[in-house]
């Protein structure tokens, strides 16, 4: 560490950093920093040379033990947050895909409500509600902090210890227990967008993330979208060339989530036809067991994206984060590719939650086709 950051450190703790000045920090040190949000936690993280630990280290307690949360901060990432909700889903065709999802399979749960929020909420929000929400969530008994890279951990232990220890702990923080009950049924309805070509989407309620049948509905979700060879993709999209796009993809809440499937269909096929065939290809899956060639080739691809995700420093830290904070044991890292007993378990996941019955099931249609 230089001798300008190591004063800057000394005359700074006990201030609070302005939002220009964190960044500039981490990127005169040459590192970078980001954050992002899910519907379970919130997960900061810088990538510095592996001689600017110290820096990360005081920035991370800093914005724990004293981040300024005033008006003037929150008025500006207020319009930031409102421009990136007008761009990612208000002006996005299809964007709202997510929110009116959510919308329809839970009502009881928050996930109902999308990580990014509505308009209203955002311009309802007061100062005091930043500063409350601060004062109670960023605490040392509500975090998880991961120091990855080129190292010496008996040192790494010393400074984490000298920028974490004195910072109190919270409260104890109490969490309602969410029991979302059961969809009674198919639920259908149809959304008006600023589109040019329908689009079918359908949500199918799944376990968990880190059960053993989340992973199972995950392998499914591969096995039907990823890749031109993948079974929606080869059917619905080539052969039939009912669709121009096909996905899925699972949601991994800390609690039961969802395994979204969606196409948007070709020039002159309705909805109703793009879904019937989209029916077929999940038919298959539930009343078939999965070749054992085609779950192999899955396997590998699953293998190939991990040690690809885990070649880089900031994919390990945020894996070794994402296992401690949902499972309480970073050594969870280590199973992620332990599909060994997958085979008849992706059949009986199939069975179990590609259920019509446990599905929201959504027409996209232009706003011209919307009745007078």
């Amino acid at each position: 560490m230089d001798s300008h950051t190591s004063s800057s450190i000394c005359v700074s703790r006990g201030r609070t950093i302005s939002p220009e000045d964190f960044s500039k920090y981490v990127e005169k040190a040459g590192g970078v920093l980001n954050a992002n949000t899910t519907g379970d936690r919130t997960y900061y993280y810088e990538v510095l040379p592996s001689n600017q630990l110290e820096l990360g280290l005081w920035l991370e307690s800093e914005r724990m033990l004293h981040a300024r949360v005033d008006q003037k901060g929150i008025d500006t990432q207020r319009e930031v947050v409102k421009e990136e909700r007008r761009q990612r889903y208000e002006n996005q065709p299809y964007g709202s895909i997510l929110i009116e999802v959510l919308d329809r399979a839970y009502k009881v749960h928050p996930y109902r409500w999308p990580t990014i929020g509505f308009m209203e909420d955002l311009n309802a929000a007061s100062e005091q509600d930043y500063v409350s929400f601060y004062k109670t969530y960023y605490v040392p008994n509500n975090a998880v902090l991961v120091v990855a890279g080129d190292l010496d951990p008996s040192q790494a232990r010393k400074q984490v210890e000298k920028y974490f220890a004195g910072i109190p702990k919270g409260a104890a923080i109490t969490r309602a227990e969410m029991n979302e009950p059961p969809l009674k049924g198919e639920t259908r309805d149809v959304v008006y967008d600023q589109i040019q070509l329908p689009a079918v989407v359908q949500a199918y309620r799944i376990p968990a993330y880190g059960t053993e049948d989340f992973y199972a509905v995950e392998m499914l979700n591969r096995l039907l979208s990823n890749g031109n060879s993948s079974r929606l993709n080869k059917q619905i999209k080539d052969r039939d060339q009912k669709a121009v796009f096909v996905g899925a993809f699972s949601l991994p809440f800390e609690h039961p989530g969802l395994a979204i499937a969606f196409a948007i269909a070709n020039m002159g096929v309705e909805a109703k036809d793009l879904e019937t065939a989209m029916d077929v290809e999940f038919a298959k899956v539930r009343d078939m067991v999965v070749a054992e060639e085609e779950l192999a080739k899955l396997k590998a691809q699953l293998e190939v994206e991990h040690v690809r995700d885990n070649s880089r420093m900031s994919g390990v830290a945020a894996n070794l984060a994402n296992a401690y904070t949902f499972f309480g044991n970073a050594a969870q890292v280590n199973k992620e590719c332990d599909t060994s007993p997958l085979h008849r378990r992706t059949y009986n996941a199939a069975q179990e939650y590609f259920n019509p019955e446990n599905r929201v099931v959504l027409h996209y249609l232009p706003k011209s086709a919307q009745p007078k």
